[in-house]
């Protein structure tokens, strides 16, 4: 038996916790061979038989899936898909709890866990000081989303991810590692009846983010454990809709209990939240309205006290100061991030930039010094990143007028 690649995954779900009502409603799955490069993908509606949920935010229509197939009939070609290879998700916990949680309820269970790695997790060796969203860490690597919250749109782009994570350190022992454990995995046989994936329409009507799912994309990474990692990314999809059900509220107890987490250490997690929340809304320098009902809403949902919430709403002072490229020079070993379509080929810049001891690097992150862009003004995600960061964008030219033998 030989390990295959990686099988990327992600579903929509009618609400966040599978231990109870909550169903799979769509899945996408994209392979990549063991280089990272996709070779292929797949997705299907799934009918759960219940409401479908958050329907704003996944945007399945009722209609849409009366003609999909039941878990069942997609669990067998599921299984093949995802057997011999690697299982890679943005959040991995919550997608791996979900189909854990559908094999089991249709009498395939899974009795051992199959390797797995979390795009999010890793985002802490690879994009140090990024957030916690795929939008964010996306945005490091200028990959675009298609259509988010769509499963294989995101399962596509964290495939996307995983190859710029391999491709800035390849020889990071853990590809090897985990290839090797998917080879002693043991996939249940599945022999129930199957019935052919059924996409989604392509025509769903494209609805806006909310408030807080925009600013939780810029969220800063927290510094704490996996387990504090994996509990604030559960916060974010709940406080989405600025609502916490008795349901979501019970299942946020539940994870906090599994993970490890008491209750002190849960107080302080909404507290740094609520401080995060704060200070991206201060990021422009003005504080609206709307943002101050939200970031109430969010203190009252986490049983923050009015001083902390008061606190959290005072005008943020930025010491640091972003600097210009008249102010910093770049020294030997510097990083340096290039993007767009350049006058030069890619790899002469490379040689070039080597040649004066300097580092191309493929992802922005905060130790990058300096991002190069075809256009100084460009909206790309590195360019979003490296401003966010306070990285200097310069043009091409800057480079050429710097080393006039570069040509």
């Amino acid at each position: 038996m030989t390990a295959q690649g990686f099988a990327v995954i992600d579903f929509e779900t009618t609400g966040l916790f599978p231990g109870g009502h909550d169903r799979v409603i769509e899945i996408g799955v994209v392979h990549t061979d063991t280089q990272g490069s996709v070779t292929g993908r797949w997705e299907t509606l799934v009918n759960p038989n219940r409401d479908l949920g958050r329907q704003d935010i996944h945007r399945i229509r009722a209609a849409d899936i009366l003609e999909a197939p039941t878990f069942d009939q997609v669990a067998g070609q599921l299984v093949d898909l995802l057997r011999d290879r690697v299982i890679v998700a943005h959040n991995a916990d919550f997608d791996i709890r979900f189909l854990f949680a559908e094999l089991e309820r249709v009498g395939c269970a899974l009795w051992q866990k199959p390797p797995a790695l979390c795009t999010m997790q890793l985002a802490h060796e690879f994009l140090p000081g990024s957030g916690r969203a795929l939008a964010d860490c996306c945005d490091a690597y200028d990959i675009v989303i298609e259509e988010a919250h769509r499963a294989v749109s995101d399962a596509l782009a964290t495939a996307r991810l995983l190859e710029a994570y391999m491709l800035s350190t390849p020889m990071w022992e853990g590809w090897s590692e985990n290839l090797l454990a998917a080879e002693t995995v043991t996939w249940p046989i599945v022999e129930l009846p199957r019935a052919e994936w059924r996409p989604r329409p392509g025509d769903a009507e494209s609805v806006p983010p909310h408030f807080l799912e925009r600013i939780s994309v810029k969220l800063p990474e927290h510094a704490g454990p996996a387990e504090f990692t994996d509990y604030l990314a559960l916060l974010d999809r709940a406080l989405l809709d600025r609502k916490l059900s008795v349901h979501e509220r019970s299942g946020l107890v539940e994870l906090a209990g599994s993970l490890g987490i008491n209750r002190s250490s849960a107080q302080q997690l909404h507290l740094d939240y609520l401080d995060a929340v704060a200070a991206t809304a201060w990021a422009d320098g003005v504080l609206t309205d709307s943002e101050i009902v939200d970031l109430c809403s969010v203190g009252d949902l986490l049983g923050i006290d009015t001083p902390a919430v008061e606190a959290a709403l005072l005008p943020r002072v930025t010491l640091a100061v972003m600097p210009t490229v008249s102010q910093f020079q770049l020294e030997a070993g510097d990083l340096i991030v290039l993007t767009g379509e350049m006058s030069r080929p890619r790899d002469d810049w490379d040689r070039d930039l080597a040649f004066h001891g300097f580092t191309t690097w493929v992802g922005v992150t905060k130790k990058v010094k300096l991002l190069v862009a075809a256009d100084p003004d460009s909206l790309s995600g590195k360019a979003r990143k490296a401003r966010d960061y306070g990285i200097p964008v310069v043009a091409e030219s800057w480079l050429l007028e710097r080393w006039p033998g570069c040509h």
